[in-house]
Parts: structure tokens; C-alpha cells; sequence
């Protein structure tokens, strides 16, 4: 049990407010969307570096785990106890913008800001980071993704989260802190990545095992105004992967990512047409003057939603360049490319949409009728990608009767990263009960209109060693992953001298295993 000397070394540093052994937020809190197994022991909101330092001190001092929450978005047990009196700091208090330097183009925030306030903050000032956020992003935090690593927003040029990263500033188990990059000398700031070797790539992807992420330094770009958008319907996925693979070798896209028939009936099925109406709104406030938001307005309304009816697989590309012209020229080439592999375009309402609402509400954790839903992906190679998927639909094939069954969809979700990546999502959805998480994360507006299930312990575990069957996969084809946390086979897949050097620096860094035991198999 947590005993109530730590109790209150923890209420000295952050509060007595701010700690709290209730059994409810202790429960919510310690849930991902996907699991909920032990509850944290107690939860401590810091809303200083200094408070966080203390915290993780003590509580490591005390022998109790430390468990570190963000925006609370994932779904592979990163950040669920797997001890019991885990003491589960709640990162959102932690939530300030420190510095956006404009003449060094460089912003650090605090690691519980969320994309969607980074993103607002840089707005004004005509500034992004590359990779500026996930579709999550109104509650997912910048250190949240950079410990689990995530794409989307920017990741079709720039990658994951961790490649725009500058420096952190690190609290190691011991309650020192950590400055990585070119902050790392005394006398300098944290404007460049690498000096000597890349430490702050060491805390990217380490799901809080090696540290405790308490700010973040990103890089800044200007912000491009002309954008082009389009979409591409194809018969089956090998042509739309290929097309994906070619358009992503070429540089020409800001984000490209598609769907499978099943994930695209679930999507017209979730949309109403009142949400249409409210997102067009964006899609004009967004547009660069009056005569663009007219124009790209007029599209959406046009295209209405039925020509989606009769689409295969698709996918959807979004272009930002200096200059419309170049624009343009780069949407033209990903036409040609569509074409060459046997594609049709489409009317560009998804990217366009989705564009001008990058951080809307998160009512897709559910199903269209308040189903549960959970992903599990695999990234590969370009050259690996029809193969994989070829592998993952014999897969799901072999489950077919238990699919059935249990009244289990399965869809997949594509994109690219960088100019070599595919990122292979299948997404289950099933009818079970709900947890907390998902009733505070939708819109209450939104929970009461579909309904919901009662709990469905069967179709569950069929869910849970369906999936485990596909990270299994993942990992015989050699598929890299995000959010490692407790459910992929990091230490599995991993050449004898990785893992003995990972052990190494677990050793080193926390020598008495406090950091959230068992994530990446430590």
C-alpha cells in the first residue's frame, strides 16, 4: 500500500489538491482505450518541472512504480500499471507554451501541452512544427507522442514525432534532470539535435521506461498557405498501395493515407449530415480568402456524400507548397500516379474536411452505433507492403467464422511516412459495453444518439487474440511499430545485442526498475 508519509511528501511538492487516492479518477485514469487492468494506487497532477522532479524522486525513493499519463489516447497498455500502488502522474497540468523563438526556429513547451493548443499558439505567427500533431490532438500531448511516437499531421514530409524533435528536458529515475541535444553543454541551447551521441533520440519511442519527459524543443517551419488536395478510388489494395508507395518516393505530399470498403462504409455510416454542414464551416474559415473558401466550400457541398457509395479501396492526398502553382504541379503528378496504377479521382470532400478540422472531437473511438473499436498496425517498407497486406488478409480470412460470430468488423487504414514507410492499420470493431474513458472522451451529444451495447466478454477475448495473432505477423515481417508500450513484441523481435544494450541503459537509468514496469518487455 502507498502509506501516508508518501502522501504527503507528494502533497508538499504539487498540493494537497493535486494528489489524490480516490478510487475513481485512480480507475479512469489508469484505463487506455483499449484495457483496464489494475488501478493506479494514487494520481499526482504537477504543474511544475520542479514539482515533476519531486515527484518521481520520491515516489521511486518509496519503491513505487511511476506511471506516466499524457492525453490518455493510446491503446497498447503504455500506460496502464502492471503493479498494483502504481503512483500515475497526470502530465496536463504541465501544459505551457515556454518559448515559440522566431529567429532560431525553435518552440519548447512543456511535455502535457497538446497539439491542438502548440498549434494555435503558432497559428498567428504563420509557424509549424514539421510534424504538428496526431488526429488525436486535442487531448494527445507533445510528450505523450514523443514517448510513444505517433504520426500523421506532416508525417507524409517529415515523419514521426520524434523526428522534429530538437531536445528534452528528462527527469531520470533518480530525480535529476537530463538536458539532451546541444543543451547539453553548459553554455548552449537546445537548437540542435546532434551533438555527439543522439540521447534525445534515446527517450523517443521508450513509452517512459528510461525517463520522464518534462519539456520538449521543436524544430519550427514557415507555415505554407497554397494547398491542393485529392482523392483516388482503386479496386483492390495492391493498386492502391503501389500508387501510395510511388506518390510517397516522390516527395509529393504533405499526408497520404487510405481506406479499406469496410473502414469507408463505417465512416458515411458515423458522419451526419449535420456534421457535413459543421465541418464545411471549417473547410471555408480555413481557405486562404474569400474567393478559395467560396470555391473549396462549394466542392464539398457539391460532392455531397454519395459518391462514396460505390468506392473500393482509396486513398486521399494532401499537398502544401510556397507557392499554388506548385501546388497544383504536385497534385497533377499524384494524378498521373493514381492513373498509371489504374485509379479514378474522386471529389477531394475527405482531405479537404478533414484539413480544415485537423483537431475535431474524438467521437471515432466508437463505432458508428457505439461500438468498441481498437487498432493495431505494423509499419514496412515500400517494397514489403502488398506482401503484408497479402499476409494480414489471409490472416483475418482463417478468423472468418469467428469474426462472424461474434459480429466483428475489421477494416484498414493506410498511410505513408517520410518517402519509404506504409503504415498498415487493421481496426476492430465489435459491440461491447463501454469503459469511463470512452464517456468522458466523446461528445456527450454524440454517446447519447448512438446508444451502446452491454458488455461482451466473448467478442472481447476474440478481439484480444485476433490481434495478438496480427502483432505476431507484424513482427515475423519484421514490421516496426508506435506505441510499443506493453503489447507489441518489442523484446521478441529484437537481435540479441539490441536488447542487451536496451537492459543496459535500463540498468543505468533506473537501476531499481521503478519506470513503468513492463513497457518494451523491461
Amino acid at each position: 500500500m502507498i502509506d501516508d508519509a508518501l502522501i504527503e511528501r507528494l502533497a508538499a511538492a504539487v498540493g494537497e489538491s493535486a494528489v489524490s487516492r480516490d478510487p475513481r479518477p485512480c480507475k479512469y485514469l489508469a484505463e487506455d482505450i483499449f484495457a483496464r487492468e489494475l488501478p493506479a494506487g494514487a494520481v499526482v497532477r504537477p504543474d511544475s518541472r520542479q514539482a515533476l522532479v519531486e515527484v518521481v524522486r520520491e515516489t521511486v525513493a518509496a519503491g513505487h512504480a511511476v506511471i506516466v499519463r499524457g492525453g490518455g489516447m493510446s491503446y497498447s497498455l503504455g500506460y496502464v500499471p502492471a503493479e498494483p500502488d502504481s503512483v500515475l502522474i497526470d502530465m496536463r497540468g504541465l501544459n505551457r507554451i515556454l518559448e515559440i523563438n522566431r529567429e532560431d526556429m525553435s518552440v519548447t513547451v512543456e511535455a502535457g501541452t497538446t497539439w491542438r493548443d502548440l498549434h494555435l499558439a503558432l497559428k498567428d505567427a504563420e509557424l509549424r512544427t514539421p510534424y504538428w500533431g496526431t488526429l488525436s490532438g486535442i487531448h494527445a500531448t507533445v510528450g505523450g507522442s514523443l514517448s510513444q511516437n505517433s504520426i500523421f499531421w506532416g508525417s507524409g514530409r517529415y515523419g514521426s514525432a520524434a523526428e522534429s524533435v530538437l531536445g528534452m528536458e528528462i527527469v531520470l529515475a533518480d530525480g535529476s534532470l537530463l538536458r539532451t541535444g546541444s543543451a547539453g553543454q553548459v553554455h548552449a541551447a537546445p537548437f540542435f539535435r546532434h551533438h555527439g551521441p543522439d540521447l534525445t533520440g534515446l527517450f523517443c519511442g521508450d513509452c517512459g521506461a528510461l525517463g520522464v519527459k518534462a519539456a520538449v524543443t521543436l524544430r519550427l517551419l514557415p507555415r505554407y498557405r497554397d494547398r491542393a488536395f485529392g482523392a483516388f478510388a482503386f479496386d483492390d489494395h495492391r493498386a492502391t498501395l503501389m500508387a501510395m508507395a510511388e506518390v510517397s518516393r516522390r516527395d509529393l505530399t504533405m499526408e497520404c493515407f487510405g481506406f479499406d470498403p469496410f473502414l469507408q462504409r463505417q465512416r458515411m455510416r458515423r458522419e451526419s449530415l449535420a456534421g457535413d454542414a459543421k465541418r464545411l464551416m471549417g473547410v471555408m474559415k480555413s481557405a486562404e480568402g474569400v474567393g478559395q473558401a467560396l470555391a473549396g466550400g462549394a466542392r464539398v457541398a457539391l460532392a455531397g456524400r454519395r459518391f462514396m457509395e460505390d468506392v473500393a479501396w482509396s486513398f486521399a492526398a494532401m499537398i502544401e507548397e510556397r507557392s499554388a502553382e506548385a501546388a497544383e504541379r504536385g497534385m497533377q503528378a499524384v494524378r498521373d500516379i493514381a492513373a498509371e496504377h489504374g485509379g479514378r479521382e474522386l471529389p477531394d470532400s475527405v482531405p479537404r474536411i478533414l484539413r480544415a478540422n485537423p483537431f475535431g472531437p474524438l467521437n471515432n473511438i466508437i463505432g458508428p452505433e457505439g461500438e468498441r473499436w481498437v487498432p493495431v498496425h505494423g509499419i514496412v517498407p515500400h517494397s514489403r507492403a502488398v506482401a503484408a497486406m497479402d499476409a494480414i488478409l489471409a490472416l483475418l480470412e482463417r478468423e472468418a467464422a469467428r469474426l462472424e460470430e461474434h459480429r466483428i468488423g475489421v477494416g484498414h487504414l493506410l498511410a505513408t511516412v517520410r518517402t519509404n514507410g506504409t503504415v498498415l492499420e487493421p481496426v476492430f470493431f465489435w459491440p461491447d459495453s463501454l469503459e469511463e474513458i470512452h464517456r468522458r472522451t466523446v461528445e456527450p451529444q454524440h454517446l447519447r444518439r448512438v446508444g451502446g451495447f452491454p458488455e461482451n466478454l466473448a467478442a472481447r477475448t476474440a478481439v484480444h487474440e485476433i490481434r495478438a495473432a496480427l502483432i505476431r505477423l507484424f513482427t515475423d515481417l519484421g514490421a516496426a511499430h508506435l506505441q510499443l508500450g506493453k503489447s507489441y513484441l518489442y523484446r521478441e523481435g529484437l537481435r540479441p545485442a539490441n536488447w542487451k544494450l536496451i537492459t543496459a541503459l535500463k540498468r543505468q537509468l533506473d537501476p531499481t526498475g521503478r519506470l513503468n514496469p513492463g513497457a518494451l518487455g523491461l
